[in-house]
């Protein structure tokens, strides 16, 4: 009986690859992919990285990302004309109907309308060239070395490429803004149309890794028969995100989430309240006998799944300042160390100013101050 136990469970193992081998990077069947890390900038897995290759619709990451910075200068109303037509696949808009263009960015991010990326286009720079032309200025902000943009849609041109780490590095640019944000998280979204005043549309997003992978909160799928099955996403989890692209890729529901499990085992976010810092301070000679010091930000880092516990904080700040001090002036700091090398550090400054004291009434008076103040 205890021989057939072990035979099932050597059988178990010998079919449960990812329960043997959790550790290593797992195969894909895309052309090209990347497993990146924003927080470190680190490529965890990668493989064709800088291949110049057909983004499709995931094209309109950038389309988006740039309709919804305009509409935070104003949400102008959007008319749909002739020249806004475009075949593939589409928000379904007729002529002379009008949304909005943060509706424009609804039906890019949810049903990867090609109208809608060409009604934004048009109508922020007037044509598709011109609108290209701030596509690829934005582009070079971002470090996207190996990309450029011909059409707001992503459909195909000989002329229109990016790789799997420049898409990556969009996403990541999306991501800070907080609109896009709370978009491409979105499992659907409702278009109410200015005109008809009665129209009201709910798009569906085809990103189904949405629903796929409880971690993930966002991303953008694309295709044509050149290109193939595209997907940029990105996922959260215990403090960390990572952003998965995969281009050419026949399984890439599947590839993003073993891409995503393998990089969760492997890193992990370090975190630190650091802005809930406060201490109170003595201060020498100054109108007032104390300042409060705060710290100035939150601490984060990527490190190893096996370092994470191995980070040393350590708060490095003066039992007294001497006036004058001013409000912001850096006081002191909090440094973290990994294995005696510093890995990082926050700034601890005055929440106010402390004007030097105009009239001095010695050192027993500085003393009995401060026995005062304690």
């Amino acid at each position: 009986m205890k021989k057939a136990l072990s035979l099932i469970l050597c059988t178990v193992l010998l079919f449960c690859p990812l329960c043997v081998h959790a550790s290593e990077v797992p195969e894909t069947q895309a052309e090209a992919y990347v497993l990146y890390c924003p927080e470190s900038g680190e490529l965890l897995a990668s493989h064709n990285a800088d291949k110049r290759m057909k983004p499709a619709s995931t094209t309109k990451l950038m389309t988006t990302l740039l309709t919804l910075e305009q509409a935070a200068k104003g949400n102008e109303t959007v008319t749909f004309t002739q020249e806004m037509v475009s075949e593939g696949s589409s928000m379904y808009l007729k002529l002379g109907e009008k949304v909005t263009l943060r509706d424009l960015a609804v039906g890019m991010m949810m049903s990867s309308g090609n109208d809608a990326a060409n009604a934004a286009a048009i109508s922020i720079a007037g044509d598709d060239l011109r609108f290209a032309r701030l596509m690829n200025e934005r582009a070079e902000e971002i470090g996207m070395k190996n990309t450029h943009f011909v059409t707001p849609s992503g459909l195909d041109d000989d002329d229109h490429y990016s790789t799997a780490y420049d898409l990556a590095l969009l996403m990541e640019a999306g991501l800070r803004n907080e609109d896009f944000r709370q978009l491409t998280a979105q499992k659907s979204a409702m278009v109410s149309f200015t005109e008809p005043s009665d129209k009201r549309v709910t798009y569906n997003n085809h990103n189904r890794l949405l629903s796929l992978y409880e971690y993930c909160i966002g991303g953008k799928t694309g295709y044509t028969s050149a290109a193939g099955r595209c997907l940029v996403s990105a996922a959260e989890k215990d403090g960390m995100t990572l952003i998965c692209v995969t281009l050419d890729d026949k399984n890439d529901w599947n590839d993003h989430i073993s891409l995503y499990e393998y990089g969760f085992s492997q890193r992990a976010a370090y975190q630190s309240p650091d802005s809930a810092f406060a201490a109170e301070v003595p201060v020498v000679g100054g109108e007032k006998s104390s300042v409060t010091v705060m710290g100035d930000r939150d601490f984060r880092l990527t490190v190893s799944a096996e370092d994470k516990d191995k980070i040393e904080r350590k708060v490095l700040l003066d039992r007294f300042l001497y006036a004058p001090v001013r409000e912001g002036q850096q006081v002191g700091r909090i440094e973290y160390t990994l294995r005696g090398e510093r890995v990082g550090g926050t700034a601890l400054k005055a929440a106010a100013d402390v004007p030097e004291q105009k009239a001095r009434g010695g050192l027993w008076e500085w003393i009995k101050g401060l026995l005062h103040h304690g």
